[in-house]
């Protein structure tokens, strides 16, 4: 059996959309006192940076324990999405995240950034129509490395991701989703279509639930990729759980 089926859950784009348990630090700048004079404003930002960096830290930790809390419930796959952080603060929480997963032994996906992919040693890439091709991707990760491809509505895509070396393809939006709500619509039927020309994994993405997941395991998708129908519930273990009891069911086996 490939590792690569079960829940794909894929963490927020940005830290503001994990649920908080705990409100972050941030009264103390408000409440920080500056001494008077020509000080005042470099004790400010000095006091202002100390601060981002405390709420930075609260949002790795946060991030860290869902994703545990993620796999514990069964997600096979984790993906890395953070498009507007700043390098250090991604590369930081990426490092993170990554000892975690191989703890667990849990491949991690950088999501687009093959550099940072690169320099983690992270276990592959997610890659979409604007980022780096998949061959590039193979060579500086190597032959081990995870290479994942959106294809979207596009069948054809697909055929020319497994040829040139993807491990998997994703398709979609399957349903409304909030992560993806301009992605192209995708449909069963074309699950059903690539898993008659296509020999490797298939994800379905986009508004995927355990109450709708089934519907696209059926026709053909080995895993689901989830953000907020995973990250976004207030039991982050049950929800993981959920998707993963739908690759147990008996007509949905892979």
């Amino acid at each position: 059996m490939s590792r690569l089926y079960g829940l794909y859950a894929i963490t927020p784009q940005i830290p503001s959309q994990t649920p908080r348990t705990t409100p972050p630090p941030e009264e103390g700048i408000a409440k920080a006192s500056f001494p008077p004079g020509e000080g005042l404003g470099r004790e400010r930002q000095k006091a202002r940076g100390g601060q981002r960096a405390k709420i930075g830290a609260f949002c790795d930790t946060l991030l860290i324990e869902q994703v545990e809390q993620a796999i514990a419930g069964g997600a096979r796959l984790i993906q890395y999405r953070n498009k507007g952080g700043a390098p250090a603060e991604r590369l930081r929480t990426a490092r993170s995240l990554l000892a975690v997963c191989r703890a667990a032994a849990v491949p991690l996906i950088v999501n687009d950034d093959l550099d940072l992919a690169a320099r983690i040693g992270a276990d592959g890439i997610h890659l979409g129509r604007d980022d780096p091709d998949p061959r590039e991707a193979r060579s500086r990760l190597g032959p081990e490395a995870i290479i994942g491809v959106s294809c979207y509505d596009r069948l054809q895509r697909a055929l020319q991701a497994q040829a040139i070396g993807a491990d998997y393809v994703a398709f979609g939006r399957f349903f409304p989703s909030a992560t993806k709500s301009l992605a192209v619509q995708a449909t069963p039927e074309l699950l059903r279509q690539a898993r008659r020309y296509l020999a490797i994994p298939l994800v379905a993405i986009g508004g995927i639930t355990p109450e709708n997941g089934a519907l696209t395991i059926a026709a053909g998708a080995d895993m689901l990729a989830a953000v907020d129908a995973v990250f976004g519930q207030s039991d982050i273990r049950a929800a993981a759980a959920a998707f993963d009891a739908l690759f147990h069911a008996g007509d949905c086996d892979p």
